[in-house]
């Protein structure tokens, strides 16, 4: 979800709480209920199913999660004053547009240490996915209390950049975003 240089901050982060629990419905409804075989079940030889699709966010939260509540902590603890309105680093804005375009008409390749690990995954994938939504969301609350502009999140691909909050939470979301529909497509093309 990108949004312009103008946006309240409030505005925003109350947009990315909103697509959170959006994906939280989905993975609550469609994802959680599936027995281990569906779960693995993926539509052609070589494209992810839907715990594959789970598994990469899951590995890319982990990478994330610990270091965003990490910086989110010193934030508070500096007592940092929340800015009226978001602004967007010019690469963290190239990032998340990237995820924005529909994966038909641009996929992207994932690098092999972040692709999924294997073809038969526990559905633990999907309870290990919910905490993480859970553990954004908190982040997303604890980012009203600080200037989330002036928090720097070092990239896993390239660890020179270093992204703003704001930034990182963007792309994460059209991330999460784009997986997710990934894997409610995988559902859907599967015989019933």
């Amino acid at each position: 979800m990108a949004a312009s240089t103008a946006t309240h901050t409030t505005e925003f982060l109350d947009q990315l709480t909103q697509a959170v629990a959006d994906i939280r419905r989905v993975a609550q409804a469609r994802f959680r209920p599936l027995a281990e075989d569906q779960l693995n079940r993926g539509p052609a030889p070589g494209k992810w199913s839907v715990g594959q699709c789970l598994e990469h966010l899951n590995i890319i939260g982990g990478l994330y999660l610990p270091v965003m509540n990490q910086r989110i902590r010193r934030a508070l603890e500096r007592g940092t004053q929340p800015a009226d309105t978001v602004k967007h680093g010019y690469f963290g804005k190239k990032l998340t547009d990237s995820m924005l375009v529909p994966a038909r008409e641009k996929p992207l390749k994932t690098p092999q240490q972040y692709a999924p690990s294997g073809s038969r995954l526990p559905r633990t994938v999907v309870e290990v996915f919910l905490r993480q939504l859970d553990d954004l969301d908190h982040q997303l609350q604890q980012a009203r209390k600080i200037n989330a502009n002036a928090v720097r999140i070092p990239n896993v691909i390239f660890p020179l950049l270093r992204l703003r909050l704001t930034d990182q939470f963007a792309f994460l979301v059209a991330h999460l975003q784009r997986h997710v529909a990934q894997a409610e497509r995988v559902l859907d093309a599967r015989p019933r």
